[in-house]
């Protein structure tokens, strides 16, 4: 018996960083994002044996302990070993060994919110295994809360409800953990338009998000004029964003993120650098109407929108770069989990 479970990444379209505490607890955050055919997977395989196994394909990392109800955090896997101790409090598991797989479709620090996608898929395992009775708020909350306060990483609030919920949303967030997903029903005929001019690039570097993070979090609470006026001009694009999409007013997108990226550098230093506004210029020249940094910025994947018959002269010259341009789908579909038969023990 394998217990498995996959959520999906996403791209935020506008608004982001006005989900990070403290600024949304005092002024309210907004955000606009997409999940995308691009997933964090995990998978909890029952061994018969004594052991905890925890084990990251995609990195090649792995660890093994004997049972036990908490698992020691030291820098080593400790977003599964972290979800399997808070499991372990609030539900119980019974000492039987097992392993606990993961992988995920795109590198750590690439800006498509793969950390918190990966607890969300590795909560979905658990419960899948123990049958836990547990909606879509709280599944994103749970995760939320292992992140924040269990294992103490710094970050937003939006990545874990887009995992969980999947599709294009529109998400407030409130002082007291208050957030509100709100699934936006955009024609299809839309959302092809969209897939077909967003090009999804990977800069081929990695940043430490949490640096960033704490950037922009000091210059709210020191109440940085030119920072918190930003995070408000954000917040108002993902309103202007919204009205496209669901308006079909699709020749705005670009120069809506056009905005959005100049607003967002406003907010921390090294939410960009030279490399990043190389390729952005670069990709404007090409016939990008305008595009943005993901996630917390300084490296990661980027967004380009490509009007008309732009997308192959933009590609063509962002891969002078040395990166790579990823395919991809937007997905409407969240967090999913399943139980296969297969016994891997028994070949």
């Amino acid at each position: 018996m394998i217990y498995r479970s996959k959520a999906p990444l996403r791209i935020g379209l506008a608004g982001g960083g006005t989900d990070v505490s403290p600024y949304s607890d005092e002024f309210g955050g907004a955000i606009l994002n997409a999940t995308l055919s691009l997933y964090a997977h995990a998978s909890i395989e029952p061994t018969g044996g004594d052991d905890i196994i925890v084990q990251a394909l995609d990195r090649n990392e792995v660890e093994t302990y004997p049972w036990a109800t908490s698992l020691p955090i030291n820098g080593k896997l400790d977003l599964l070993k972290g979800v399997y101790n808070r499991i372990q409090k609030d539900y119980g598991i019974k000492p039987s060994g097992f392993k606990l797989s993961t992988f995920v479709d795109a590198p750590a620090g690439s800006g498509l919110g793969t950390s918190s996608t990966l607890v969300v898929a590795i909560i979905g395992a658990f419960m899948e295994m123990l049958k836990l009775p547990l909606g879509d708020y709280d599944i994103a909350h749970y995760a939320y809360d292992i992140e924040r306060n269990d294992l103490q990483l710094s970050g937003g609030k939006q990545d874990q409800y887009a995992a969980t919920f999947g599709g294009v949303n529109f998400m407030e967030f409130y002082g007291n953990d208050k957030v509100i997903v709100n699934p936006l029903r955009i024609r299809q005929e839309y959302l092809n338009e969209l897939e077909n001019n967003l090009v999804l690039y990977y800069t081929a570097t990695s940043r430490e998000s949490a640096t960033i993070i704490k950037e922009q979090q000091s210059n709210v609470q020191q109440k940085n004029v030119a920072s918190v006026d930003a995070m408000h001009q954000l917040k108002e694009q993902s309103r202007m964003m919204k009205e496209a999409l669901l308006r079909g007013r699709l020749h705005e997108i670009g120069q809506i993120l056009d905005y959005g990226f100049e607003q967002k550098k406003l907010m921390a230093k090294s939410i960009t650098n030279n490399l990043i506004d190389d390729i952005y210029t670069a990709a404007k020249a090409a016939g990008a109407s305008g595009g943005k940094i993901s996630g917390a910025g300084g490296g990661g994947f980027m967004t380009f929108y490509c009007p008309g018959n732009n997308r192959h002269k933009v590609i063509e010259a962002l891969l002078k770069f040395g990166g790579e341009v990823k395919n991809y789908h937007i997905t409407q579909v969240g967090l999913t989990t399943w139980t296969t038969q297969w016994d891997s023990y028994t070949y």
